[in-house]
């Protein structure tokens, strides 16, 4: 299924029956994970003689999930994230829809750092909103890569000010963060886009 959209003043071609997924799908006891927590726990509902699985006899699977969307799996966040007072998402997005680049880097080494540096996006081009970083190798092991204590790569300040000066208004990225992991506490490089 073909259909056309008009974004802003350009007229861009979709087919609906190709999508691509980019997300990373929560799972039990197994998956993505990061900041030091326990993997998702996903159990079955059993009260008052109802067994909410199929395989032990239930009419329907039922199931209480825990997990942590910031260690867990993909997830969206806003300036919410970084401030004392609560602001949801939902209401940080007005639209939908964003024009979009997919960027595949290899980070930059620094000493013990991978970096990801204004370098990694010279051909980014013009009227995009949102940009994909995809980090290199994109291997299979990433979608159950535990990050904790594995000094992941991380975006730097300089990269976040490029991009709020080329109006990108979304960034979705495969790392558990666009910092530093071990930063002391200030998340700088969420602050810089948040200027």
């Amino acid at each position: 299924m073909h259909t056309t959209i008009q974004l802003e003043n350009e007229n861009i071609s979709i087919d609906l029956s190709q999508p691509i997924d980019i997300s990373l799908a929560v799972r039990d006891n197994a998956g993505v994970g990061a900041w030091y927590i326990n993997q998702p726990d996903i159990t079955h509902v059993e009260v008052d003689g109802y067994v909410g699985k199929v395989s032990l006899g239930g009419s329907t699977n039922f199931n209480n999930i825990h997990f942590n969307p910031h260690s867990h799996g993909t997830h969206t966040e806003c300036i919410g994230h970084i401030t004392k007072e609560f602001r949801s998402v939902n209401k940080a997005l007005e639209k939908t829809f964003f024009k979009a680049q997919l960027f595949s880097v290899t980070p930059t080494m620094m000493g013990d750092d991978q970096q990801i540096s204004p370098r990694h996006f010279a051909d980014l081009q013009s009227g995009i909103e949102a940009v994909i970083i995809r980090t290199l190798p994109n291997l299979e092991e990433k979608k159950a890569k535990n990050y904790s204590n594995t000094n992941p790569p991380y975006i730097l300040e300089e990269t976040m000010s490029r991009f709020r000066e080329s109006g990108i208004k979304h960034i979705l990225i495969d790392l558990p963060s666009v910092d530093k992991e071990k930063d002391d506490g200030a998340p700088a490089t969420h602050h810089h886009l948040s200027l």
